[in-house]
């Protein structure tokens, strides 16, 4: 079952909430509830823990409940129609079975939503269907540095705030199977760094209405201090609103 935490005021996070809820509130009836996913077969990201706090964090203060597992038992259909998203936060391998799989699907297409943090997409390669969603799968990636981010969509509420070169360092993952039909927020310069591999044209961030649902997804996330990133946390908790249509 799911683990849910007891939520703690931050300043940061209450500007962060109420900037959101001033730019995406709707006035729609509200389930109010994300699902965090952790579960790992591959690589385990030691900062799956302070990303969970941060979502955590950012749930209360925007008003939603954040529940967290790593237990792919949880994905059924009764479990699942509880909630707005799910996040695939800094997943890895092989999560879901082909029940759970079906379950997932079943969620989207009914309208639920999708987020895709960091190694979300170094997930599930022998599932099409999830790779559609995500977006994209990892290839590769350099040693962690410092890269020049370029905002290309900033009509988008996870893009809005952010400065149309956005440094910053993280592990910038290198793509293959993009999905043509992502509407791409963000870019890497790889001019700017070591390592790149996609071209002049690398995606980092993305999202797409796709077989009923939506999915948001960023390739940040897998340093701990990534989570303690204003814009990056900002960029996180406007990406989960649209997607859970809030």
């Amino acid at each position: 079952m799911p683990q849910i935490t007891p939520l703690k005021n931050s300043t940061l996070i209450i500007f962060f909430g109420a900037m959101a809820l001033i730019l995406l509130g709707s006035g729609k009836s509200q389930k109010d509830k994300i699902l965090v996913f952790t579960k790992t077969q591959g690589f385990v990201h030691q900062s799956i823990p302070a990303g969970k706090a941060a979502l955590i964090k950012l749930g209360g203060e925007v008003g939603f409940q954040v529940d967290t597992t790593s237990d792919s038992n949880f994905f059924t259909p009764e479990n699942l129609k509880e909630y707005d998203a799910v996040i695939f936060l800094n997943t890895t391998g092989d999560v879901l079975n082909i029940p759970q799989q079906t379950a997932f699907e079943e969620f989207i297409r009914a309208g639920g939503g999708f987020v895709g943090i960091h190694s979300a997409a170094d997930t599930e390669y022998e599932w099409p269907w999830y790779g559609k969603l995500v977006g994209g799968y990892f290839k590769s990636h350099p040693h962690i540095q410092k890269a020049e981010v370029h905002v290309v969509n900033q009509s988008h509420p996870s893009t809005s705030h952010l400065p149309k070169i956005w440094e910053r360092e993280d592990e910038w993952y290198n793509y293959k199977s993009l999905n043509p039909e992502i509407r791409v927020l963000a870019t890497l310069d790889e001019q700017s760094y070591e390592g790149g591999e996609n071209g002049n044209h690398h995606p980092i961030a993305w999202y797409h209405e796709y077989d009923g649902g939506r999915a948001f997804y960023t390739g940040g996330g897998h340093t701990n201090e990534a989570y303690k990133e204003p814009l990056f946390l900002e960029h996180i908790i406007k990406g989960i609103l649209w997607a859970a249509e809030k």
